[in-house]
């Protein structure tokens, strides 16, 4: 961006993105696929992510996928063709044309990390989307035990990882949806970059992050590791490791705690984990722990 009007222009552009993501507004369709075409990475990222929420809402498969697969292969930011790989997956049977390309990002070492990772959840993700399709294989629902059609099975797929009927998706969907929002109403401390999160900690975190330039995804929603959905207080992307700052000391959270360091333990997520007591020596603190992954601040 060259001047503050393009930065303001960028930014409309990627609120845009976001809210037709967030709304499932379909009639924003074609808006999407322009932004794509964006010179602006993240509007294209933040279109790509919204393509892939509305692709069990009845809008043109063909031709979101025809403009998906372009930037998964080819895009010169990486975390917009992460995103579109991602919405790609989102398509299921609808992608399958692009098995070959997403096999071969998948097996790419050149790629970082967090793209073969995601290449390869996309393609395992549509392989059983064709096997369902093509062998009728049966799921059954999670909480009702209720057989599920193979639409019903992508749709909660690809929202909780996890397979729900119709009926049960939308109650499901109700409860994410409250907790979502008491999250964000929770966050009302603004850090430096303009990011709103929940305590001074997390503040203090995120400053020292956007000083040393270093890229972060704050409150990333739904990130899986293994069979459960977690929301890491921070994830940089660029280097594929987390932060979580441990807050909190009720007999609840703590509870909470350790269930979610176990988990990444057990998925061998690179972890950085900092506590109350160590925001007076933060700067050294995470230098050093970032240092360990073979980060130099």
């Amino acid at each position: 961006m060259k001047n503050p009007m393009d930065r303001q222009l960028e930014k409309r552009l990627s609120d845009r993105a976001v809210a037709i993501g967030r709304e499932g507004d379909v009639s924003g369709f074609d808006e999407l696929l322009d932004l794509l075409k964006s010179s602006s990475a993240n509007a294209r990222r933040l279109a790509a992510s919204a393509l892939g929420k509305l692709a069990w809402l009845g809008v043109d498969q063909a031709t979101a996928v025809a403009a998906l697969a372009p930037l998964a292969s080819f895009d010169p930011h990486a975390q917009t063709r992460q995103y579109a790989i991602k919405a790609l997956k989102a398509y299921g049977v609808a992608a399958k044309d692009c098995l070959p390309d997403l096999r071969d990002i998948a097996a790419n070492h050149t790629a970082k990390p967090y793209i073969q990772r995601d290449a390869a959840a996309a393609v395992a993700f549509i392989e059983e989307a064709l096997r369902i399709a093509e062998e009728t294989a049966e799921h059954r629902c999670q909480r009702c035990g209720q057989k599920v059609a193979a639409d019903e099975y992508s749709r909660s797929h690809q929202a909780f990882q996890r397979v729900f009927c119709d009926g049960c998706f939308d109650q499901v969907f109700l409860e994410r949806r409250n907790f979502e929002t008491q999250v964000e109403i929770n966050k009302t401390i603004e850090a430096r970059d303009g990011t709103l999160v929940q305590s001074e900690g997390e503040r203090r975190i995120a400053d020292w992050l956007t000083q040393h330039a270093i890229a972060y995804r704050y409150d990333a929603k739904f990130r899986i590791i293994g069979e459960f959905q977690i929301r890491p207080d921070f994830y940089l992307p660029e280097i594929d490791v987390y932060i979580e700052y441990w807050g909190m000391n009720t007999p609840q959270y703590k509870m909470s705690m350790y269930k979610k360091q176990t988990l990444y333990q057990q998925e061998g997520k690179r972890l950085v984990s900092v506590y109350p007591k160590d925001l007076p020596a933060l700067n050294s603190l995470l230098a050093e722990k970032l240092r360990r992954y073979g980060i130099s601040i």
